[in-house]
């Protein structure tokens, strides 16, 4: 009986607490009076009550304090499916794992004697990305090697420095025989993005080929419009990456006179 007279206050509080949690201030009713005599009696039902007290008291904390709120914005934060397996034991992410898993067989493949090595992977994705005159260009730089560009610079009279007024100049796309002449710098731009091109500021050892570049038009006028200029000898070629894409991916035949419009 003692024990009974011992476990009302507790039941009692218990009851008040589930009345702020579960129903916010309201009575419990009937059917909690009921369920509070059957726990005076029975320690299961007692413990069961309890629980459910406990946790409600935890979500009316949580929903009072904003806390249920803040789990649903992280969830959704959350990739899909969460971290699992290997990922959450070392706290990686599911893709971090996934990309070292990628890199662990690289390396394997790179040990395994018995791997043949093909193309690079990247090949595949560069040739969508060129155009047609590009892929002639690419030839005529593998075939012919580098070519002779110019900058021209204007030449102060007192001082030092000078203005560029033309960079780049060349005669790659007539050699390559581009039919769209006047994209080519934006041709060697994008070439140049893949890798596969670099522009170099050296010259070429042959003298002549700048001679013959400096004769062309575009040159001369932008030597003429301003009182004074030279020229800076600079060249384009390939990239050891650019050489052997040209190799894996390219026909390097002789062009005939179809293939090749406008070329010399």
């Amino acid at each position: 009986m003692s024990g009974e007279r011992d476990s009302q206050p507790s039941l009692v509080g218990l009851a008040r607490l589930a009345a702020g949690a579960w129903l916010r201030g309201a009575a419990w009713g009937v059917g909690a009076s009921v369920r509070l005599a059957r726990a005076a009696v029975d320690p299961q039902a007692a413990a069961e009550l309890a629980h459910e007290v406990a946790d409600g008291v935890r979500g009316y904390a949580r929903e009072a304090l904003g806390v249920r709120d803040l789990d649903e914005r992280v969830r959704e934060l959350m990739p899909a499916g969460g971290r699992t397996g290997a990922a959450a034991a070392n706290g990686a992410a599911p893709e971090v794992e996934a990309l070292r898993a990628q890199g662990a067989e690289l390396l394997r493949q790179s040990a395994d004697v018995r791997v043949e090595h093909r193309g690079h992977p990247a090949y595949a994705r560069i040739l969508e990305e060129l155009a047609p005159d590009e892929a002639r260009i690419l030839r005529l730089l593998y075939a012919e090697g580098a070519q002779p560009a110019v900058d021209v610079r204007s030449t102060p009279l007192i001082g030092l420095g000078s203005q560029l007024i033309a960079e780049g100049l060349n005669m790659i796309g007539s050699e390559a025989g581009c039919r769209d002449p006047g994209r080519v710098p934006a041709y060697l731009n994008n070439l140049h993005r893949l890798g596969l091109i670099w522009f170099s500021k050296e010259p070429l050892e042959d003298p002549v080929a700048y001679q013959v570049l400096e004769a062309q038009p575009a040159v001369l006028e932008a030597i003429r419009s301003v009182s004074r200029a030279r020229t800076v000898q600079r060249s384009i070629g390939l990239t050891p990456f650019g050489r052997d894409f040209c190799q894996t991916c390219l026909p390097l035949g002789e062009l005939d006179s179809a293939d090749a419009p406008g070329r010399r």
